[in-house]
């Protein structure tokens, strides 16, 4: 059995989940989820970011210690991630102690090997970003993510030499050239690296919210040498020796444009240090935007996920964040969109066809779904259609997965209107049409389910099959005949109802 360990950014509790973060969730979620479906043993991570000094100044604004602001928007993400159905196998948050113990061994195995040194720094800081810049890459004089002033702070700290780094990092990506995705992303990440990599300031000393440093209490690290290492803290670092060299390295990290130079420069030099291998991959998608701007709190543009899963259910919005964008690209949300997407790939297409075979089967078959045929002209699209979807889930691009499956779906639809059964008599000739629509329908509640698993269960157990299409195997689940006929099949109401 193969190992599939993928990690979500684990998100500031400086304030509410919006859109953005549930994009992100929902995908590492569905590829998750499809993984399960091939049989792999997957470990899933998500999770809060709870120190550093943009929390601390949060709660500071709220009147309230910022452990309180920390437990009560903790939650917050975990609310929203059951509302649309995210089936993480752990959730991590930095302030557990588990988490700092583990912090504090990985900085000290760093310190003792020598990488890790006090120095003064003077440089300009985004505490939105936690991060410093150079003069050359703000905007305008302001943060380039964020578009607010950055501060000029001189602390004497403890510094992480990454400079000593630059040549291991440039030869480990001409070695591992899919260590970065996509290949736009790896360029950005090795332009970076060959301007020159200072060493980065990784304590802090004027504020007291974070994990000390064990040899410098006085000193707590820096937000992102607190962050990172939760991907090792989950997969067992120091206190399960067996299950770290079963999950590490992870397989993916899937995060935001914005962060991906901390987790595909920084990071990977920070693992080196410690001895250890980076990640096999740092996935990089794109901003969702609304009206061309990223989601901020200063902008007050952030979506609630809760909003949309009260207006269009779990299952729509899970679809439309996976099938709507291109995973790489930026892509502008709307709600506009969202229903034209919902009413034509979910009403249209998966909701009636689904429809039209439960009322044909009822009225030309007595209720009961007839076998497919072997040689089906739909066999040759179904085995079409399985490979796509595998490719696209295989390459972190839902939207091509989705768009794969949802051929199998028009098919049919195309194959029933070919055939016209509702204009026939019962008899062999529907009985044949309608077992190899069954047929489809079954494999199409397979391979949607890592986006639909709602629907796709419904969908199942509609077409009369026992279990549910998350117990299934692929790629034995998606081969032809699969549906053994002489199942009753439900009529119900409409899985999809159109929207206005």
């Amino acid at each position: 059995m193969a190992k599939f360990y993928l990690t979500t950014p684990i998100y500031y509790v400086n304030d509410a989940p919006h859109v953005g973060h549930a994009y992100t969730t929902v995908t590492a979620d569905a590829v998750c989820r499809w993984h399960r479906l091939l049989g792999d043993d997957v470990l899933f991570l998500t999770g809060t970011d709870e120190y550093g000094l943009k929390n601390s100044q949060a709660a500071e604004a709220q009147g309230v210690h910022p452990q309180l602001l920390a437990d009560r928007n903790s939650e917050r993400f975990r609310a929203a991630w059951d509302s649309l159905d995210i089936a993480y196998d752990d959730f991590i948050r930095t302030t557990e102690a588990r988490h700092g113990n583990a912090v504090q061994a990985f900085l000290q195995v760093i310190y003792d090997n020598g990488d890790i040194e006090r120095d003064t720094y003077q440089g300009l800081y985004c505490v939105a970003c936690e991060a410093y810049y150079t003069p050359d890459e703000l905007v305008d004089g302001n943060c380039p993510i964020h578009g607010r002033p950055v501060q000029l702070l001189t602390e004497e700290n403890w510094f992480f030499r990454l400079s000593r780094y630059q040549q291991r990092l440039l030869d480990y990506f001409e070695a591992h050239p899919d260590a970065v995705i996509p290949p736009t992303r790896r360029n950005e990440v090795l332009g970076f690296i060959r301007q020159g990599l200072a060493d980065i300031s990784i304590s802090r000393s004027s504020f007291d919210w974070g994990v000390p440093l064990p040899w410098d209490p006085a000193h707590v690290a820096w937000v992102w040498f607190d962050a990172l290492p939760n991907y090792l803290t989950a997969a067992g670092y120091r206190t399960d020796s067996e299950r770290f060299a079963h999950w590490w390295p992870a397989d993916y990290h899937l995060v935001g444009k914005d962060i991906l130079r901390f987790h595909a420069v920084y990071w990977p030099a920070m693992l080196m240090a410690a001895g250890l291998d980076p990640p096999r991959c740092v996935a990089s998608h794109g901003w969702l935007l609304v009206s061309g701007e990223k989601m901020s709190k200063t902008r007050l543009n952030q979506i609630a996920p809760g909003d949309l899963v009260a207006d269009f259910g779990s299952d729509a919005t899970r679809y439309h964040l996976l099938r709507e964008v291109t995973f790489g690209s930026d892509g502008d949300f709307s709600y506009e969109a969202m229903v034209a997407r919902y009413n034509a790939d979910l009403a249209n297409n998966l909701g009636n066809l689904l429809s039209r075979v439960a009322t044909i089967v009822a009225t030309k078959c007595a209720g009961v779904g007839p076998p497919p045929r072997p040689q089906s002209p739909l066999a040759s699209v179904a085995a079409e259609v399985y490979a796509a979807t595998a490719d696209g889930w295989g390459r972190l691009v839902p939207s091509d997965a989705l768009e794969a499956t949802w051929r199998l779906i028009r098919e049919a639809n195309a194959h029933l209107e070919a055939n016209e059964p509702w204009k026939a008599e019962p008899g062999t000739a529907v009985d044949a049409v309608m077992g190899d629509a069954l047929e489809a329908l079954r494999i199409v509640a397979v391979l949607a389910s890592p986006a639909l698993p709602h629907a796709a269960a419904d969908v199942w157990r509609r077409l009369g099959l026992p279990g549910s299409p998350v117990d299934q195997r692929l790629p034995a689940a998606a081969a032809w005949g699969g549906y053994p006929g002489g199942l009753p099949v439900e009529k119900g109401t409409p899985l999809f109802p159109r929207r206005k």
